[in-house]
């Protein structure tokens, strides 16, 4: 009886350790996310974006991958830059968000706030702080992979064309995103060479569609 009552008590506390464990982890996700929202308002860097399209019957998943850089200033301002294999520039300036295709000499402007909402920009730039976040988001810590600590972020809207988001930091630094539409299309940038808290100008952050390129406004 005395030799049953002991190997519960190790089993209890294993699975004790365990639990805390892995409670540790998740708020290891939720802290890192906040303290990167805190404490980087402006920040640069390097991206790499591969789109993944869901297989058709008898088909393998199409698999597109694109680069650029990315510079941000909290709240509302970000700049994509893609350059590879196409170019395209997206700006949020605050009040509109401009996408300018350079291939096809077109620009799109739309309301900044309308237009980003539950996006995952709301989770990099657009939010002030992690409180404004989960107005439009709601945050779960996972456990860590990849030797990054996550947090799934899924919209409250539940008729956005957004499924979730995963947010990979290490530290207090962002280093990935997870995107999965609700399309089953996911998309993952991964960051590198980040910069936070650089000298990004406000400069950075306005756009002048280009002379003689169609300006459409929706």
């Amino acid at each position: 009886m005395t030799a049953n009552y002991s190997r519960s008590i190790r089993r209890d506390a294993t699975v004790l350790a365990l639990l805390l464990a892995t409670a540790s982890a998740w708020a290891d996700g939720l802290s890192s996310l906040e303290s990167f929202m805190r404490s980087a308002r402006t920040g640069r860097a390097e991206f790499t974006q591969v789109v993944t399209a869901p297989a058709r019957e008898g088909e393998t998943a199409r698999v597109k991958k694109s680069e650029g850089t990315f510079e941000f200033q909290r709240p509302g301002r970000f700049r994509f830059v893609y350059s590879k294999p196409f170019a395209q520039t997206l700006v949020a300036d605050g009040k509109t968000l401009w996408l300018y295709d350079v291939d096809l000499q077109q620009v799109t402007a739309r309301d900044q706030a309308q237009a980003l909402g539950s996006t995952p920009a709301a989770l990099v730039a657009s939010s002030a702080d992690i409180k404004a976040l989960q107005k439009d988001f709601e945050l779960v810590s996972e456990p860590e992979r990849d030797g990054l600590q996550w947090v799934l972020a899924t919209p409250r809207t539940k008729d956005h064309q957004l499924q979730s988001v995963r947010v990979g930091l290490k530290g207090e630094q962002l280093a990935a995103l997870d995107i999965l539409d609700s399309f089953g299309q996911r998309s993952v940038l991964t960051f590198r060479n980040i910069d936070t808290n650089a000298g990004v100008g406000a400069n950075a952050f306005v756009f002048n569609p280009p002379a003689g390129v169609s300006v459409v406004r929706q």
